[in-house]
């Protein structure tokens, strides 16, 4: 018989990713939908919110995986409802209908990544330390609820635990400094910038970031694309080896941003422009588990991202 899957977050950034993974492998699913409608073959919406306990009840009910996307950014007025009192909701309903897999989608940001010192690659072990804001914060919320509900009552949770997910051309929006002087989420921008970079920005004067890091010199980073978060979510639903395991989800490798700034340089025909950071510190996330455990193996590293955004880029045009 043809499997369910719940999901919550459906019509996000990844959610819409997700649901064409869902499609493929032959899953019916239902959908808990907010405000932007999902529709496709084998898919049953329910209207509603994740802070609705019965709505919740309704979409979990009968099904055999559930998946938690839902989530939301740096605001006050929302995060505890969707991302706390909705992934409780979610693991209630899993606890009470016995679902076979309870897969969340966390972030690495639940690992402080550039925020403090990280002395060696960041593996499944780091301990959970948000950097400040809400969205971190609710990240380490979700994960240490979903690990309490497999201790207490034996909810069988997968987490998958990306870093910042790029898609078409958003790494080059990331490398645009009119774009990310004073961006909503610490870590997404260039902190605090001198005036000689302000106003370049007043004047629309458009440069390649080179971010130096707390020692003054490159900063060390790793991102993903959202290809490779799909890839690993694919091998990990209705996988039992994935019972029970966080996995942290990155690209192949971490990128320097001066050898990135100067590849997208030559690339673009843009000049480049170092900006300290004196509070940011180098990172890199250890994929070793995904790799061994569910065959994860990467595509895009940062060189194909650029490519691919480049010319995403340039077909809008």
């Amino acid at each position: 018989m043809k499997k369910t899957v719940a999901i919550f977050g459906a019509s996000g950034k990844l959610g819409r990713h997700a649901l064409a993974v869902l499609a493929r492998r032959g899953f019916a699913v239902r959908a808990l939908v907010h405000r932007t409608p999902v529709a496709g073959e084998n898919i049953t919406s329910v209207t509603s919110s994740i802070t609705d306990a019965k709505a919740v009840d309704e979409t979990v009910r009968g099904a055999d995986i559930v998946v938690q996307l839902a989530t939301t950014k740096e605001n006050a007025d929302t995060f505890f409802d969707v991302s706390v009192r909705g992934t409780f909701n979610i693991l209630e309903a899993c606890r009470r209908e016995g679902v076979k897999q309870f897969i969340l989608f966390g972030g690495d940001a639940a690992q402080g990544i550039w925020f403090y010192p990280q002395p060696i690659p960041i593996d499944e072990n780091h301990p959970l330390t948000a950097y400040p804001g809400y969205y971190a914060f609710s990240k380490v919320m979700e994960e240490t609820m979903a690990a309490q509900y497999a201790v207490q009552y034996g909810v069988p949770v997968t987490v998958l635990r990306s870093s910042w997910v790029f898609e078409q051309d958003d790494l080059l929006n990331h490398f645009s400094l009119l774009r990310n002087v004073n961006p909503a989420e610490p870590g997404h921008g260039f902190g605090e910038v001198s005036e000689d970079v302000l106003a370049l920005v007043r004047a629309k004067q458009e440069c390649i970031p080179i971010l130096m890091d707390v020692n003054g010199v490159p900063l060390r980073r790793h991102i993903v694309h959202v290809d490779d978060v799909m890839q690993a979510f694919d091998r990990m639903i209705d996988n039992p080896s994935a019972l029970g395991q966080t996995f942290n989800i990155a690209g192949p490798a971490a990128f320097d941003y001066r050898v990135a700034a100067d590849y997208l340089s030559k690339q673009l025909g843009v000049p480049t422009i170092e900006i300290p950071n004196p509070k940011y510190h180098p990172f890199e996330i250890n994929i070793t588990r995904a790799r061994t455990v569910l065959g994860y193996a990467p595509e895009n590293d940062f060189f194909r991202m650029a490519d691919r955004a480049i010319s995403e880029r340039k077909s809008k045009l």
